[in-house]
């Protein structure tokens, strides 16, 4: 049984921050129109950086209704969640996700609060979403998506369901983070591939390169290009709370909107929902027409920032002066 890496247990930790985040239009569309494996993927530039980019597909049934699956990403750069606040108007209907009390309202519009007021209630995974958001220096989907906008309706179990559900299936945050942990200790490596060895390459390479922020953004990016296998089990045979109940919701709240007449519908929820998503829509009727890919992390490093090394030696010996 070979030991987990490094680089997959924070990556392991960081996809079930995302996946139960409550809360990408971009400009690219694809070729073909199938259903991406993956709804996020990393895109290397080929000169140390790249981007980090989410899809929204496009599906179509026989009636004339179009779906938007827009792949939420939770932590990303503000330009990126501006853009997808001006998009959403062109909507008739956004279903959105989040699990909060019935009844209760959306967050309010951005500039009201911020994530970092710790004043409010916090659970684990959203102090862990504030660290990255701080650590990362990008904002968090709460502060700056406007889900006050009259076309947003709330399409997630509401948090009183949601928690007799989990408690039904023994099923909570800390076991399905463990069921990931299990399943990697499982995974077998490519032949002549050192996990661990690779891991300390990439942590060398972080702190010795100039602009060391971007490149752990890099290093993280990579791994979330490859979610869906680390995804694995939480949509299996017998579905989880976390993925598939809160689909299914997601589903009966868009066929009351298909009742009411809509016929241009946004379904915002987090990547890792989405290939269940698009398979059950699928069965319902509808095509896959289109994918864009939306930039939520600009990756293009910044060769005249400082390495980490060079900050650390600035701070004990103080600034040097660099020649021109």
């Amino acid at each position: 049984m070979q030991p987990m890496s490094l680089r997959r247990s924070f990556s392991l930790a960081l996809l079930t921050a995302l996946i139960l985040a409550q809360p990408l239009r971009a400009d690219q569309p694809a070729s073909r129109p199938t259903i991406p494996e993956s709804f996020l993927q990393f895109v290397d530039d080929g000169h140390g950086g790249g981007s980090l980019q989410s899809a929204e597909l496009t599906m179509q049934n026989a009636q004339g209704v179009t779906l938007h699956l827009v792949a939420a990403i939770h932590i990303g750069e503000k330009a990126y969640y501006d853009a997808l606040n001006q998009d959403f108007r062109n909507d008739d209907a956004v279903l959105y996700e989040m699990v909060m009390p019935k009844d209760s309202q959306p967050p309010p519009p951005p500039g009201v609060f911020s994530s970092d007021d710790t004043t409010r209630p916090q659970s684990e995974v959203s102090k862990f979403q504030r660290f990255l958001k701080d650590t990362l220096q990008l904002d968090f989907q709460l502060d700056d998506i406007d889900y006050t906008q009259p076309n947003f309706i709330h399409a997630d179990l509401d948090t009183d369901t949601f928690q007799q559900m989990q408690a039904a299936r023994g099923e909570s945050f800390e076991s399905l983070f463990m069921q990931q942990i299990l399943a990697s200790l499982n995974e077998q490596p490519k032949p002549g591939e050192d996990p661990d060895a690779q891991s300390l390459a990439d942590i060398v390479h972080v702190l010795t390169r100039p602009d060391m922020e971007r490149q752990i953004k890099v290093v993280i990016a990579r791994q979330l290009g490859d979610m869906d296998s680390a995804a694995m089990g939480l949509d299996g045979p017998q579905g989880s709370v976390i993925l598939t109940e809160r689909n299914k919701a997601a589903l009966a709240t868009l066929a009351s909107t298909l009742q009411a007449g809509k016929k241009n519908i946004a379904i915002f929820y987090g990547a890792a929902h989405m290939p269940d998503m698009a398979k059950r829509l699928q069965a319902l009727g509808f095509v896959a027409v289109s994918t864009q890919w939306h930039m939520a992390w600009n990756l293009k490093i910044r060769p005249d920032q400082p390495s980490a090394i060079e900050l650390m030696l600035s701070k004990m010996f103080g600034p040097a002066t660099r020649p021109d």
